[in-house]
């Protein structure tokens, strides 16, 4: 029997209590699949995931701390990364607040904590999921600004704009998206309008 190679996921954890932090890392430590780096005290949390490229940012607070969230507004802003936030109150103002700074997946935990890799992966496949949407929504918007300009320029309608891209794709063996993009620098067109 072949057993299936599980894909390692690292996880970055920050967490300013050194007991709890070493008490979640032993609990995530006992699954080969997860790899636990520690963010030294006082790092900045950008700076710490831009030196070790985790899956997952695993952020644990005993109460709600709104730098802790500057720090996760400005990961998302540069880097987005999918961010788990364990704290230890239930208050639904500062769950808001760390959902708009980009918190994928909020949760209230005690200690022990209970077995949080589910948690874990639930938010890196919640975050693919929602860039993947917003690539995709991207792609589209490119896609109707070359079909506009090529309306524009040919005076021809929208099925046919759409087939003269997809025609170009297919003779050029490139993916249609590109092939708008290129429509759109050609004519010195801003692809988001």
């Amino acid at each position: 029997m072949v057993l299936a190679r599980l894909r390692c996921v690292k996880i970055l954890l920050a967490d300013d209590d050194a007991a709890r932090a070493r008490a979640l890392a032993r609990a995530l430590a006992e699954d080969p699949t997860l790899h636990v780096v520690r963010i030294p005290r006082g790092r900045p949390l950008a700076e710490a995931v831009a030196a070790e490229a985790p899956d997952v940012v695993l952020v644990d607070m005993a109460h709600a701390d709104r730098d802790a969230l500057e720090g996760v507004r400005a990961l998302s802003a540069r880097a987005p990364h999918p961010v788990v936030l364990f704290v230890d109150q239930d208050d639904p103002a500062f769950m808001e607040q760390a959902i708009a700074a980009g918190v994928c997946s909020y949760n209230v935990l005690g200690m022990p904590p209970p077995d949080v890799k589910p948690i874990l992966r639930a938010a890196i496949a919640l975050f693919r999921h929602h860039q993947r949407a917003h690539s995709e929504l991207a792609e589209r918007r490119v896609l109707e600004r070359a079909k506009a300009v090529l309306i524009r320029e040919r005076s021809i309608g929208e099925p046919a704009a759409h087939r003269w891209l997809q025609r170009q794709a297919m003779l050029r063996g490139r993916r249609l998206v590109e092939v708008a993009r290129e429509v759109l620098r050609a004519r010195g067109e801003a692809e988001e309008a």
